[in-house]
């Protein structure tokens, strides 16, 4: 019986990711580029994951986009929402888990899990940057440090400053205004991470919260956002090198179902 290849590609805001499944259950290969929606990103971190698994796009049985930019692809046999994929990744990658969060470049998501796995009710806040990844990067730009820099930051600083403002505009002006007093950059950091942690948290405890939780997305990189958000839920955060892929891989999972349909 042949191997069955299946792809999950979920093209975001900021970044695109990439999955290659083998047989509905091994990971193949998995790739991310820093580039999103409406740019050569899904191209890029297509042909990275093809030249790591020495396969074709002809060796593909099946390709499920999802993401912001999913319609772009013309390629996928089928496109899915970025929360039933992020639900199915992260139920793959942490079992047990009944609340995922999501802190997308554009948005925050929090999804609701049944005790099988499944989609139950989410959460979602996209009126507004603030607390998510955008939200990060202006404020890197503010303090001119790198973005990939805050978590370490964070781990150094005595205190956290408050920064009050939900607007990034205001917040921006927050961070300019404390630097001026000589405040440490590691202490603003950390107030950072609070102002975006207590927002999400806010989102997350409407409906109920529900334990175990695990955190999907880029943003899972930054430990400073992790801890920060722990606190303000009381309740572990769980986590993995591969948080980031929960949308792309929930998406090489659904590619696979689709397959044993045909």
């Amino acid at each position: 019986m042949r191997d069955v290849y299946t792809m999950g590609i979920d093209i975001g805001s900021t970044s695109s990711k990439c999955v290659i499944l083998k047989n509905g259950k091994d990971i193949v290969a998995e790739g991310v580029v820093n580039l999103g929606a409406g740019t050569k990103g899904a191209d890029k971190v297509i042909e990275k994951v093809m030249n790591d698994a020495n396969l074709t796009l002809e060796d593909m049985d099946t390709i499920v986009s999802t993401g912001y930019g999913r319609n772009s692809y013309d390629g996928a046999t089928k496109t899915m929402s970025e929360l039933s994929c992020h639900a199915k990744g992260g139920s793959y990658i942490f079992g047990d888990v009944r609340t995922i969060i999501d802190i997308g470049g554009q948005d925050i998501k929090v999804l609701k899990l049944n005790n099988k796995g499944q989609l139950m009710n989410f959460l979602m806040n996209d009126k507004c940057a603030a607390g998510t990844g955008r939200f990060l990067e202006v404020m890197s730009g503010v303090l001119d440090v790198k973005l990939e820099d805050l978590g370490d930051l964070d781990k150094q600083a005595s205190e956290k400053t408050p920064i009050s403002s939900t607007c990034t505009v205001f917040a921006e002006s927050e961070v300019i205004s404390c630097m001026a007093k000589k405040i440490p950059i590691p202490n603003i950091v950390r107030g950072i991470h609070f102002s975006v942690a207590t927002r999400v948290a806010g989102l997350a405890k409407r409906g109920g919260l529900v334990e175990p939780v695990a955190m999907t997305g880029g943003v899972t990189k930054n430990l400073g956002i992790v801890r920060a958000l722990s606190e303000e839920l009381n309740t572990e955060i769980k986590i993995s090198k591969d948080s980031q892929m929960a949308g792309a891989l929930g998406a090489a999972l659904y590619a696979y179902e689709e397959y044993l349909k045909s």
